[in-house]
C-alpha cells in the first residue's frame, strides 16, 4: 500500500514537473556556477579591499595578490560560460576546482568545517557536471593517459561520487550547533534524505526532498539582503546563500540524470 502511494506521489510529481524538465539541465549548470560568477563581481567590485587584505592578513606581496585576485576572477568567468554552455567541461571543471582549492588556500578556510563541507558539496555538484557530460557525450577524455573506460561506465562512477559529495552540507547543519526538539526532527529528515541519496534509493525524490529543505533553509538563514551594506555578516551571508544555489545546481543534475548504475534505484530494475 504505502510503496503504491508514493509511486502514485512520483507520477504526480512528474506531471508536475513536465513543462520544465526541458529547461532543467540549463538551470542545473547555471545555478551551480552561480556561486562563482558572484564570486567574481565581489571580487571586481571590491578589488581594493580584497588586495588589502591578502596583503595584511595572509601575507602575499603586491603582485601576488593581483595575479591570484586577476586569475581567479578570469578563470570563474570563463569556466562558469563554458560550463553553461556545455562546452569543453573537463576544462571548466578543472578551473572551477583549482579556483576552489586555490580560494581555500588563499584565504586560509581550507580546513575551517562550515567551509570544508559547503566546499565538498560544491565540488559534488562539479562532479555531476562531468557525469551529465559523460552521460551525453561520445568523445573521449582529456586524460589520454590513463586507463580508458567508456562514457556510460565513466558517468556511473562519476554520479556515484558527486552524490556522496553533495551531502556533506547537511553533515555540516545536522551535526553542528545546538540540538532542540525542532532541530532534531528536522536534522532526522535531512539525515534519512541524505542516506537515501547516497545509496540512490528513490534519489530523485530525495534529491527533491533536499532542495526543497535547502531552498527554505537558504532563505531563512541566510537572508543577506535584509541586513546594511555595512554589517560586517553581509558579505558572509550572501557568499553562503549562492554557494547554496550552486549546491542546489547539483542536486538538480542528479534529478535530471537519476543515481546511475550504482545505486538501488537502478539495481531494482534488474529483478
Amino acid at each position: 500500500m504505502a510503496q503504491q502511494l508514493l509511486t502514485q506521489f512520483e507520477q504526480f510529481l512528474d506531471r508536475i514537473a513536465q513543462p520544465i524538465k526541458p529547461h532543467l539541465p540549463v538551470l542545473a549548470r547555471f545555478l551551480l556556477v552561480v556561486t562563482f560568477l558572484e564570486d567574481s563581481l565581489r571580487i571586481t567590485t571590491q578589488y581594493n579591499d580584497q588586495k588589502f587584505y591578502l596583503k595584511k592578513h595572509r601575507g602575499f606581496w603586491p603582485a601576488f595578490a593581483d595575479l591570484f585576485l586577476i586569475t581567479n576572477v578570469l578563470l570563474m568567468l570563463s569556466c562558469s560560460i563554458l560550463a553553461i554552455a556545455k562546452k569543453h567541461t573537463q576544462i571548466a571543471v578543472g578551473g572551477l576546482f583549482f579556483v576552489v582549492l586555490s580560494q581555500g588556500l588563499g584565504y586560509g578556510l581550507l580546513f575551517e568545517s562550515s567551509f570544508f563541507f559547503r566546499t565538498l558539496s560544491v565540488v559534488g555538484g562539479l562532479v555531476m557536471l562531468l557525469a551529465d557530460a559523460a552521460a551525453t557525450s561520445n568523445k573521449k577524455t582529456i586524460f589520454a593517459g590513463l586507463p580508458q573506460m567508456n562514457d556510460d561506465s565513466r558517468s556511473t562512477y562519476l554520479q556515484l561520487f558527486g552524490r556522496v559529495l553533495l551531502v556533506f552540507l547537511f553533515m555540516s547543519f545536522i551535526f553542528a550547533g545546538e540540538m532542540t526538539v525542532t532541530r532534531a526532527i528536522v536534522a532526522l529528515i535531512a539525515f534519512v534524505g541524505c542516506v537515501m541519496v547516497v545509496v540512490g534509493f528513490k534519489a530523485k525524490w530525495s534529491a527533491g526532498m533536499l532542495i526543497l529543505f535547502l531552498s527554505i533553509s537558504n532563505v531563512v538563514l541566510n537572508n543577506w539582503w535584509s541586513l546594511h551594506h555595512a554589517h560586517p555578516q553581509r558579505d558572509f551571508q550572501r557568499y553562503d546563500f549562492f554557494q547554496n544555489l550552486s549546491i542546489m545546481g547539483g542536486f538538480l543534475l542528479l534529478v535530471n540524470l537519476g543515481p546511475g548504475g550504482l545505486s538501488m534505484d537502478e539495481k531494482k530494475k534488474n529483478f
